[in-house]
């Protein structure tokens, strides 16, 4: 079931190659990729027509036949005012050599997450620098997140060399200065090259205007490239659909993402232990003996087994790990904030999973490399976590397998994509910590004390009669006979969480306390009766999840402002005034 773990240098299949261009903002990247498929041919009558007409109207003063490459690829209204790139513009374009899909990105700061979109299925990088500048904090930090990314290729473009009068010793020291960078950050391949993307010095082809460069245009490096692709060893498969057109036929289908499979080799499903016997691989296209990384199949077993969507396939051999808690790197692309132990839906492969990030351990300045405490993220930043999973899920290393180790994190109202993140390794400890049964239950508990054990949950502003309202339910619940406890907000602040102070990121930790603590006691039976401002949407709606359904009800003590800022109980408005 396995492959060699990178193609050989003389089988490489140079058809196509996917790249991005990348760099500091204002470096030339927009101007560079026009310019480069301009040299190649690829631009039809039509397009430098409609070109030349779009760079009369925004550079009128520049005179005739001036092209403005940019505009070839910065199609949003706002690009063309700005000057800059926003989105990631993707060119599909082929020269008689090869085949190419490049992903153009953009280059200020608050737009890493696009860029780090666009280099996510890159194969090599042209990463410019502007010869006037070198190297710039965004240059390192495209160059970070290529290699967290697995991008071990890069074309170094020392671009605007005309403005620096084809220097050389100018581009000697960017060069030298960024293939440092590149080797600490274990990026193997730099190829380094001078260029006017302006003027097309060693775009499309050499330039007379730098003799004492002796290497290939850009276009020859990105033709005899040779990535060497790395390839997954062992068989892995996440299963995308049950594809049951009827009771003759069951197969499960997807896409290699590691390995070969062949008919007769013993496979596992997991994340649990089910064993069997390849018995059919078909496609489209009919059926196959073996198949490998890449190709979508649909696997007929010997046997049946209860696989869906979700699950990996594996050699039965060398089956995947399976955990349900992990170090990893995130690059958070999220506008709010992430603050630990908020919960999330974690994709990987197939499989779609609750998670909550459990700590922070470091964030990363991706200008010096250096580890630096965090409590939090912010837009863009990376840093090193640790997550946990509600369910045990099968995964690689992102360094083994970019498929089963790289996924991304969903925030549950918007659903909109928060993360990326790339998993390290699991955590041993979650393998060792089991579910202990016992006979007596919540439900025995709440028996014995003729009731049904529930959780009221009081939120609202400070000085809205949460406590208050609280206090009263429980004294007419004790005085049924109901078997209760109310766990107060303040109250719980001179005990178990005494340590926790004010800050965003301590509020949420606050919140999932109260609420653990909150579902033990409901499991002993009782009636809790929580009251806690608990103003993120977020925490409230995880607290909900410990609980079964008809067991947490949350109750929204609704105040006036003006009212609560009137009675002030703990002075906490004249504070904030």
């Amino acid at each position: 079931m396995g492959v060699p773990t990178q193609d050989a240098p003389a089988a490489q299949d140079k058809g196509l190659l996917r790249f991005i261009t990348c760099g500091s903002v204002d470096d030339g990247k927009s101007t560079l990729l026009g310019r480069l498929l301009y040299d190649a041919g690829m631009l039809s009558d039509d397009q430098l027509a409609t070109l030349a007409r779009e760079s009369r109207r925004q550079h009128a003063e520049a005179g005739e036949g001036v092209l403005d490459f940019a505009l070839l690829t910065d199609g949003l209204d706002a690009e063309r005012e700005q000057g800059i790139t926003i989105d990631v513009a993707y060119r599909y374009f082929h020269t008689v050599r090869r085949s190419f899909i490049v992903a153009d990105c953009p280059g200020h700061e608050q737009y890493t997450r696009n860029m780090a979109t666009g280099a996510s299925n890159a194969e090599l990088a042209v990463v410019l620098v502007d010869a006037r500048k070198g190297l710039l904090p965004q240059t390192r930090r495209h160059t970070y997140i290529c290699g967290l990314l697995g991008i071990r290729h890069v074309v170094l473009a020392v671009n605007k060399m005309d403005l620096m009068g084809y220097d050389q010793a100018t581009y000697e020291a960017i060069a030298t200065a960024y293939r440092a960078l590149a080797q600490s950050l274990g990026i193997d391949h730099v190829q380094c090259l001078p260029v006017s993307a302006l003027n097309g010095d060693n775009v499309g082809s050499c330039s007379s205007s730098m003799p004492w460069y002796e290497g290939g245009s850009l276009l020859d490096a990105l033709e005899t490239a040779d990535v060497a692709r790395f390839r997954a060893v062992d068989f892995r498969m996440p299963v995308q659909w049950v594809n049951r057109p009827d009771q003759a036929f069951r197969g499960y289908a997807g896409t290699i993402c590691g390995g070969s499979v062949a008919r007769g080799d013993e496979i596992m499903v997991q994340p649990g232990v089910q064993r069997a016997r390849i018995e059919r691989i078909a496609t489209f296209d009919g059926d196959l003996e073996r198949a490998s990384e890449g190709q979508a199949v649909t696997l007929c077993f010997d046997r049946e087994l209860d696989a869906s969507r979700g699950d990996v396939i594996a050699d039965a051999l060398r089956p995947a790990p399976v955990a349900d808690q992990f170090t990893c790197h995130l690059l958070w692309m999220g506008d709010n904030t992430l603050l630990p132990n908020r919960t999330y839906r974690l994709k990987i492969g197939t499989r779609t999973v609750n998670a909550r990030v459990m700590s922070i351990k470091h964030k990363v300045d991706v200008n010096s490399q250096a580890k630096l405490a965090a409590r939090h993220l912010e837009l863009n930043e990376v840093g090193c976590c640790t997550i946990g999973l509600d369910d045990a899920i099968a995964f690689e290393a992102y360094a083994t397998n970019h498929s089963l180790g790289g996924f991304i994190l969903i925030d549950r109202q918007s659903n909109a994509t928060v993360a990326c993140g790339m998993l390290d390794f699991a955590l041993g400890r979650s393998s060792n910590v089991h579910w202990q049964h016992v006979d007596i239950d919540k439900r025995v508990r709440g028996g014995s004390k003729g009731q049904h054990p529930l959780c009221l949950w009081f939120t609202g502003l400070s000085g809205a009669g949460k406590s208050t309202i609280a206090n009263l339910v429980e004294r007419k619940l004790h005085a049924l006979g109901f078997h209760t406890y109310l766990l107060d907000g303040d109250n719980v602040r001179h005990g178990i969480n005494k340590d926790l102070s004010f800050t965003p990121e301590a509020r949420v930790e606050n919140i999932r306390r109260i609420a653990e603590v909150a579902h033990l006691m409901v499991d002993a039976g009782l009636i809790v009766l929580v009251s806690a401002i608990s103003p993120y949407r977020g925490e409230r709606r995880s607290a909900r999840e410990l609980f079964d359904a008809g067991e947490f009800l949350e109750v929204f003590v609704d105040a006036p402002l003006e009212e609560c800022e009137r009675r002030d109980p703990k002075g906490l408005y004249r504070k904030a005034r």
